[in-house]
């Protein structure tokens, strides 16, 4: 009986409705409405297009910011060793709220679409050195999921991303101490993401041996599939050149054992080498054998942030088609390419390699290797 009265305070305690909050209040209202003054600093000087451009960029930097937040819950999961099972539903829930979060941000280009040219042409000019690319929030989000440099593209030739984000004298700006803070917090989720598959055990297994014979047993079957993907495909269309399809096949086999023997990452380290052949392993190894319950999970969440990749280079091709609409391929306001930079940055900044390339060796259920210890990815009933 005190048990349960004590429950009934507890729960009157944190029910009890706060009378000195409202909801203008909790969410800002006044402060979100005032920030739409445009570079003179008065509203009542600022036309209807300009503030709508200036609402849907805000929107977006709110968005960022979410994403951000949902992103690092991720890498925080997977970082740990192990990560707990029913910790992977809870990461997955963060990345498929990503993708929403992007898809719905891709259509938001439909309202900067209600400009015509003269519309924004009538406001642009104001916009001189202030670019999109200078947004420290996405270069944040690229940053956190692993883009590297290398991979980069300058806006306006300059020597580095970050010489944007400084003061027209080179000084230190909130945007560039934001960009340089993401940097210093941690590795990125794709070397978390790439470290976690490479803990994966194999077949029960993460010794190398064993790793090594799943790999082997699964390029077999890819190997004879191809051969009689050969030899159907030549009885099927007669007047081709059989030499030809073997060739192509070929390419295909040998595409497979150079993925799973990271023989395009000889540049790097051997031990890293080694991960990332345990690494891609993994992966075939978790898709191939996805009906296994303590398998579900882990696929879920190479499925999804595949898809988080795919949303956010939608994202970016619709910006780029925004921008032609609007205003053609004239050079940017912050002296890039425009559109031909936003193209190519749709086309170029892809992160996660792995999970693309893997699709490509994939075997339908009947042909993948059998497992000597399926039990051991079957959910665990304690007594």
């Amino acid at each position: 009986m005190e048990a349960a009265r004590q429950a009934t305070r507890l729960l009157a305690a944190v029910t009890r409705p706060n009378r000195g909050i409202s909801y203008w209040d909790y969410i800002r209202v006044e402060d979100l409405l005032s920030l739409q003054k445009g570079v003179h600093g008065d509203e009542a000087h600022v036309g209807n297009d300009e503030v709508l451009f200036i609402t849907v960029h805000q929107v977006y930097e709110l968005w960022f910011k979410l994403i951000l937040r949902e992103l690092e819950h991720v890498r925080a999961v997977i970082r740990q060793n192990p990560v707990p099972d029913q910790a992977l539903s809870s990461a997955v829930r963060s990345l498929r709220r990503c993708v929403t979060i992007f898809e719905v941000a891709a259509d938001h280009w439909r309202v900067v679409e209600t400009l015509t040219t003269r519309d924004y042409l009538a406001f642009r000019d104001q916009l001189v050195g202030a670019s999109g690319f200078q947004s420290a929030q996405i270069r944040q989000l690229e940053i956190l999921l692993g883009l590297d440099d290398d991979q980069r593209l300058g806006c306006a030739g300059e020597a580095s991303y970050k010489d944007v984000l400084r003061t027209a004298e080179g000084g230190t700006t909130p945007a560039l101490e934001r960009v340089e803070r993401q940097i210093a917090g941690g590795p990125s989720f794709r070397h978390a993401l790439y470290d976690w598959l490479a803990r994966t055990p194999i077949d029960g297994s993460n010794d190398e041996a064993s790793v090594r014979a799943y790999t082997e047993a699964f390029l077999a079957s890819h190997e004879a599939q191809a051969h009689h993907l050969v030899e159907s495909t030549g009885d099927a269309l007669p007047h081709m050149d059989r030499s030809v399809l073997e060739k192509r096949y070929q390419r295909d086999i040998d595409h497979a054992r150079g993925f799973l023997e990271a023989r395009d990452l000889t540049h790097l380290p051997e031990d890293e080498q080694h991960r990332r052949r345990h690494s891609r392993a993994a992966l075939v190894f978790i898709e191939s054998h996805r009906e296994l319950p303590r398998l579900t999970w882990p696929r879920e969440l190479i499925d999804t942030t595949l898809i988080l990749e795919q949303s956010m280079v939608v994202w970016r091709q619709r910006h780029a088609r925004m921008v032609e609409r609007v205003i053609g391929r004239r050079t940017g306001t912050g002296g890039s390419g425009g559109v031909d930079y936003l193209d190519a940055t749709a086309q170029r900044y892809r992160i996660f390699d792995d999970l693309w390339a893997v699709r490509t060796l994939l075997l339908k259920s009947e042909l993948t290797p059998s497992l000597a210890r399926s039990d051991d990815y079957r959910f665990r009933i304690e007594d």
